[in-house]
């Protein structure tokens, strides 16, 4: 990793960073409205989503534990595999149960990529430069999945306003699309990712496997031992519960108050890349949030605007209203994400990163299967706008959780010569 300069890595990062979140652009205009399509239920929805969060839960931490000892990029090629058989199987799913089967194999795929592209870019960052400072480009990073995801569901917008091509239907020549993308992605993970790793072959697969429960053991470890650490991590849960929110049931809030899914989908997904557009800005102001009001305060104040944008999303009439509050919620969720992620790379050292990135994501996919089971079911027997606001309210009081990282920042700077909170086991330095 270290023959790559700091600028080499970050271009790098956010080219790969993009390519991985086209595929994900594509599909968010259309999931929710071709699985109606096809003839599931907003509950049956729900549960099929539950598919993925419970197999993250299984896997996150093994598969974290795992791109610590075996390295980054044999999980990623895994994982970019995965995710191309699971849109290859989403075109064509016709019935709860493959629905089903394509997300748990997305949640094979997310436990694999949730982690180690971030986790390589901060190692391969401090390689180059011991005193490289990375939020930015974390901050950089928001601003790339912004442009990607919504040139991705400008395009899927587009494509559904164009109409069906041969036997595909309106809402799934998008996914055939992202097949495609995905499997570029894939080429260029391949090409540009390097990774320099002590060993290889068969004996560095038994002896990496054998590491993992030790590295997962020393991520944990982290957890009994900061409390800044464990409050940055549960965030996660509240933020996954509430997501729903605006990933799920925004396609089907718009339906409702437009009065037609076809159209519903068209107007996504201009409406998704403005959300994306508005995210990326959100993350341009990372820098300006860092000095004030800082990371800690700022991604607290952060939850609680995003938990009222979405009440906007459940209660304002008409598509104007609904789409307007949509914008605002990404914009903050744009600038939220580089501070929680910044904050928590700060309390980990050592070759065990991915595992505590892991840990924060293993937080939010099970509450992620919770919201969807929850909130589509509210939904359904009471309204969408009912479920929104259920969901706003616990995206709102996660804030909290971000007042022990605000006092331990606030004693690093009165105390610059205090040693690192959780430091790093002799043995793993």
């Amino acid at each position: 990793m270290s023959a790559l300069t700091v600028r080499q890595v970050r271009r790098r990062y956010l080219t790969l960073y993009g390519l991985r979140w086209l595929p994900t652009g594509l599909m968010i205009p259309v999931m929710i409205l071709l699985m109606q399509e096809r003839g599931l239920s907003l509950p049956q929805i729900g549960l099929a989503f539950t598919a993925q969060g419970l197999l993250v839960l299984a896997l996150e931490l093994p598969t974290g534990g795992l791109a610590d000892a075996l390295g980054r990029r044999p999980l990623l090629i895994a994982a970019g595999t995965l995710n191309l058989v699971s849109l290859s199987l989403f075109a064509v799913a016709d019935s709860f149960w493959l629905f089903f089967l394509v997300y748990a194999v997305q949640g094979v795929y997310r436990a694999l990529d949730s982690g180690p592209l971030e986790s390589w870019y901060v190692d391969a960052t401090l390689a180059a430069d011991p005193q490289a400072e990375y939020e930015n480009g974390l901050g950089y990073a928001g601003t790339v999945i912004g442009g990607a995801i919504g040139a991705g569901a400008l395009l899927s917008g587009g494509l559904v306003a164009l109409g069906p091509i041969g036997p595909a239907s309106a809402l799934t020549v998008p996914v055939l699309v992202a097949i495609v993308a995905q499997a570029a992605a894939l080429v260029a993970l391949l090409v540009l990712l390097v990774e320099e790793r002590p060993a290889t072959g068969i004996a560095a697969l038994r002896t990496s496997v054998a590491q993992a429960p030790r590295m997962i053991g020393q991520a944990v470890g982290l957890l009994r031992r900061s409390r800044v650490l464990l409050a940055l991590v549960a965030v996660e849960l509240f933020w996954g519960f509430g997501m729903v929110t605006f990933e799920s049931l925004l396609p089907v809030r718009l339906a409702e108050v437009v009065g037609d899914p076809e159209r519903a989908a068209a107007l996504l997904g201009p409406a998704n890349s403005a959300a994306w557009i508005v995210s990326a800005a959100g993350a341009a102001l990372t820098p300006l949030l860092l000095r004030w009001p800082g990371a800690a305060p700022g991604a607290a104040l952060l939850r609680i605007l995003q938990g009222a944008t979405v009440v906007g999303m459940g209660l304002f009439a008409g598509p104007v209203g609904v789409l307007v509050a949509y914008l605002a919620c990404y914009a903050v969720h744009g600038a939220s994400n580089p501070l929680h992620s910044g904050l928590l790379h700060r309390q980990v050292d050592g070759p065990y990163r991915t595992s505590v990135l892991s840990l924060n994501s293993m937080m939010a996919q099970p509450a992620a299967a919770l919201g969807s089971v929850v909130l589509t079911a509210l939904a359904a027997a009471t309204s969408v706008a009912t479920a929104m606001v259920v969901g706003a309210v616990v995206l709102a009081v996660a804030a909290p959780l971000y007042l022990p990282a605000w006092r331990a920042g606030r004693r690093v700077t009165a105390e610059p010569a205090d040693p690192p909170a959780v430091p790093v086991p002799a043995e793993q330095r």
